[in-house]
């Protein structure tokens, strides 16, 4: 009889942008000695997939590693496994660019590797059913999914020691179904119980196979698991306990294993990822009553298989700044890949050109900035960050190719983030801007392109299901646990700073509210601006490539609890747009008058004005990132209110300045945009960029017209 077969799929991978010293330390941590106690164990066998951002990085800063892959690749003790390049969420990305993703990472480990991987790990094992057309097209023969996808399918666990074929349109690709209980055991369980629970299914299913495919980073680089898997010997000794029972176990890589045994039957899986990932993309009431559900029958495994979650593009709608970023990257690909209805530049120069800014497309296609969950980096500004920048690359080319000349002002009007409604966009070389009038006539985007900088970029304070779980921060955890289980905190006191935003983030929201507010309501949320001004429909009443006006009114009593029912307050915003030789201007201009329905003099009414700049420049509290007024510089993080209308944020490190400037205002109020947010090292305070109000009085007992202007000036922050 036949051995049983134990397939382990090992994955590891970096996001596009992660810092150097973070992929170092989980180099040093996870990766090497993983690789390290896998070569002392030949017999121990396996597949290994690592991401294209990761690849790129081992092969700058540790060719030796890939050496030693090569070497046990060689020697048939390692199949390596392809998939995209840079572990995009193949499903949510054009099909002509999901095939060039894996090809580019099936040429890369062809060439460093000696051998054409034929399999493909899916980034977050995010399954759709259209997935076999892509995997085929590109060459792949087989993935891996967990075993909820099967479960919602109507499988049985007894039925998932094995594989299955599934199809799409004629297209059929082999789905390796990773069983979560060795998920769970690997490494978190003893030894004994992982050897047991692989005696039991080889009894149980004679000649057949349990397959597993997880993180390589929760072998040392997770909390407190580098002490267990390599101090104390865990990997060792379990890969000692499977040598030892090579009488009847035997470790298989997936594509051997796939070729040594026949198909289980044919499969239809519906849209699915792992179980926590559906459970983290539910809007947070629905996540918090979901969470219930499952502590609830969390000892009846025969019902809790039918309690589902959402699937993964759920985050474009649970987070305005994810669809963002994604409906970018999809306008970004469609000006490359179909030229914006305009013939690209021909020549040789123009296609190297077109390559360059296809490869920073696919890099702006990293999955982790898209979501959140535990590592989702959607949180990270670092890597939203990067993610920002490689579409500004890109799009700089891709217009370059498109309108050829030197300078150009483009505007369009479009639903860019699919919501039904009509957002403009604007372009030129010094810059791209997107409007949306359905959100209170607010710049979403601001790119500055010779720097390739994305300004805004913030994120909206929201209430996330597992603030409750603040307080129970830093309790000790019994022995090593998954990630998934344990509460550490970074910070003490972090349940003090929740607070949570009224609107998104973005540029140029007016906020008219009550005399006597302050810095500190503001700063607190406490301004209680009127929230159709605030938030509301804008109409467009012009859109050209240089200017785009807006409007919106309302019953002034809205605003100022003094006024009669007849009177109405109109708002005019019209925004500007002025490209110049080293940066270019825009300007937002407030045009407020009241009208009355009814003859008679109108009650004199007065209240404030505040015009909001969001920018955000990554770093808090760093030399060459500041903010400059009066003679004095403030590190980003600083709160405050300056008296004046002026004031210069500077970040020399992404070579941008913006220096605004709110005419005839007051002052000018700062406070940073903080989120409270969990990641795999815990609960942390992040800066999400800085909110500026600019702040006015507004009387209308004199006047039944009143006007300001906010201006921002960008340019480099330096000549180099």
């Amino acid at each position: 009889m036949s051995k049983f077969n134990l397939v382990l799929l090992i994955h590891a991978h970096q996001p596009v942008g992660n810092f150097d010293d973070v992929m170092e330390r989980t180099y040093e941590r996870s990766y090497l000695p993983f690789l390290d106690c896998l070569a002392r164990h030949p017999r121990v066998r396996m597949g290994l997939h690592y991401s294209g951002s990761l690849l790129e990085w081992l092969a700058g800063k540790h060719p030796e590693y890939l050496l030693q892959i090569r070497t046990l690749a060689e020697s048939g003790q390692v199949e390596v496994v392809g998939g995209g390049f840079y572990e995009p969420i193949l499903t949510t990305i054009p099909l002509q660019d999901q095939i060039e993703q894996i090809r580019r990472l099936s040429d890369f480990v062809a060439h460093h590797c000696g051998k054409r991987p034929t399999g493909a790990w899916l980034a977050e094992r995010v399954w759709e059913p259209q997935l076999p057309l892509a995997l085929a097209e590109a060459g792949m023969d087989y993935t891996l999914v967990d075993d909820s996808h099967f479960l919602t399918a109507g499988r049985e666990i007894p039925e998932l020691f094995g594989y299955y074929v599934a199809e799409d349109r004629g297209s059929t690709v082999k789905i390796i179904p990773g069983l979560q209980e060795l998920r769970y055991l690997l490494p978190f369980g003893s030894i004994d119980d992982s050897i047991a629970f692989l005696r039991r299914s080889a009894y149980d299913h004679p000649g057949g196979m349990a397959s597993m495919g997880d993180d390589m980073e929760k072998f040392g680089s997770w909390p407190h698991t580098w002490e267990h898997c390599f101090r104390d010997r865990w990997l060792d000794n379990f890969f000692f306990a499977l040598e030892a029972n090579f009488d009847w176990l035997e470790t298989v890589p997936p594509g051997e294993a796939l070729a040594s045994h026949e198909p289980l039957g044919r499969v239809d899986l519906p849209t699915a990822s792992y179980t926590e990932m559906m459970e983290w993309v539910l809007p947070t009431p629905v996540r918090l009553k979901f969470h219930g559900l499952l502590e609830e029958f969390k000892d009846r495994p025969d019902l809790r298989r039918f309690l589902r979650g959402g699937f993964w593009r759920g985050f474009f709608s649970k987070y305005a700044e994810s669809n963002l970023l994604h409906k970018k990257m999809l306008r970004v690909s469609w000006k490359l890949r179909h030229g914006g209805g305009k013939s690209p530049r021909k020549g040789a120069r123009g296609a190297s050109r077109h390559a360059e800014a296809v490869t920073h497309l696919l890099r702006s296609q990293a999955n982790d900035a898209y979501w959140h969950g535990i590592f989702g980096g959607l949180y990270a500004p670092h890597l939203r960050t990067e993610l920002w920048r490689e579409l500004v690359r890109a799009e700089t080319i891709a217009d370059e190719l498109r309108l050829g000349a030197k300078k150009y002002q483009e505007v369009a009007r479009l639903d860019f983030d699919a919501d039904g409604r009509e957002e403009i966009e604007m372009v030129s070389p010094q810059f791209a801007a997107l409007v949306k009038p359905s959100g209170g006539g607010t710049l979403e985007v601001l790119d500055f392109r010779p720097s390739a900088v994305t300004l805004i970029n913030s994120l909206q304070r929201r209430l996330e299901a597992y603030h409750s779980r603040l307080m129970q921060a830093n309790q000790p955890a019994v022995g090593v646990v998954s990630i998934h289980n344990q509460t550490i905190s970074k910070e003490a006191g972090l349940e003090k700073r929740l607070k949570y935003d009224r609107w998104p983030r973005n540029a140029f929201r007016l906020l008219l509210f009550a005399n006597g507010k302050t810095h500190e309501d503001y700063e607190a949320l406490r301004l209680e601006e009127n929230a159709v001004f605030a938030g509301g429909d804008y109409k467009t009443v012009e859109a050209t490539p240089h200017e785009i006006q807006l409007l919106a009114e309302a019953p002034l009593k809205c605003v100022a609890a003094g006024a009669g029912q007849e009177s109405i307050l109109r708002v005019e915003k019209t925004l500007k747009f002025d490209a110049l030789e080293k940066g270019f201007d825009v300007t937002c201009r407030l045009d407020l008058t009241r009208t009355s329905t009814a003859a008679g003099s109108a009650t004199p009414v007065s209240f404030m004005v505040g015009l909001e700049v969001v920018l955000n420049l990554l770093a808090p509290n760093v030399p060459d990132r500041y903010i400059e007024f009066s003679g004095e510089r403030k590190p980003l993080e600083w709160s405050g209110v300056v008296e004046g209308s002026r004031a210069r944020l500077t970040d020399e490190w992404q070579n941008v300045a913006v220096e605004m400037e709110a005419r005839g205002a007051s002052q000018l109020w700062i406070s940073p945009i903080e989120t409270v947010s969990e990641s795999e090292e815990g609960f942390e305070r992040v800066y999400q960029g800085s909110q500026i109000l600019g702040v006015w009085a507004v009387d209308f007992s004199s006047t039944e017209k009143w006007s300001a202007e906010t201006v921002l000036h960008v340019s480099k922050a330096r000549e180099s």
